[in-house]
């Protein structure tokens, strides 16, 4: 079975998705549909595939979902987390027993820079509003283009934001990177 594989993540107007291993904002609403959207479409729980830093960024292990994380530490080890060396034994962790087809990429920037030429879809909530950060996504390039999209507006001293979803307009490259 083939699996389709989507990035998901908060990017402000200038680019920032983190700040001293922290989102930048208090945005409900993103975290709504980050859980949603990792729970998958029939609450299932959908593998998620990070860096060593986000998993270290959670509160604890979110409930329903498998942690895939990608780290080059040899001691490193999280009760209910599943470690992986490399992109491909990540990928094959989160395809086993993957019944959804789904493979949640959570982030960070390193671990999204890998598996951007692998995605078929990004979920990106869009803050119009530009935040402090350390940690940055750049723009998506013309392979992507925008399938779906809900604007709302700034409300409660929180700023305006979208969900956009992207899907590929290219083929995917064949090659893969054999390491993160």
């Amino acid at each position: 079975m083939s699996h389709e594989i989507v990035l998901i993540y908060a990017r402000a107007a200038n680019g920032a998705i983190g700040n001293e291993g922290k989102l930048p904002w208090h945005l409900p609403a993103d975290l709504k549909r980050f859980k949603a959207l990792t729970m998958g479409k029939h609450g299932e729980g959908l593998p998620m595939i990070m860096g060593r830093k986000t998993f270290e960024s959670l509160p604890g292990l979110l409930p329903g979902r498998r942690h895939i994380v990608l780290s080059r530490r040899d001691d490193w080890n999280a009760p209910g987390a599943h470690l992986a060396r490399t992109l491909d034994e990540a990928l094959d962790l989160a395809s086993r027993d993957n019944d959804a087809g789904t493979i949640m990429i959570v982030g960070g920037a390193a671990i999204y820079d890998v598996f951007l030429p692998l995605s078929d879809r990004v979920e990106v909530t869009e803050i119009h509003a530009d935040y402090a950060g350390d940690t940055f996504m750049k723009p998506l390039g013309p392979e992507w283009e925008v399938t779906a999209r809900e604007d709302h507006p700034a409300q409660d001293n929180r700023p305006a934001y979208s969900f956009v979803t992207y899907g590929r307009t290219a083929p995917k490259p064949t090659a893969q990177k054999d390491a993160v």
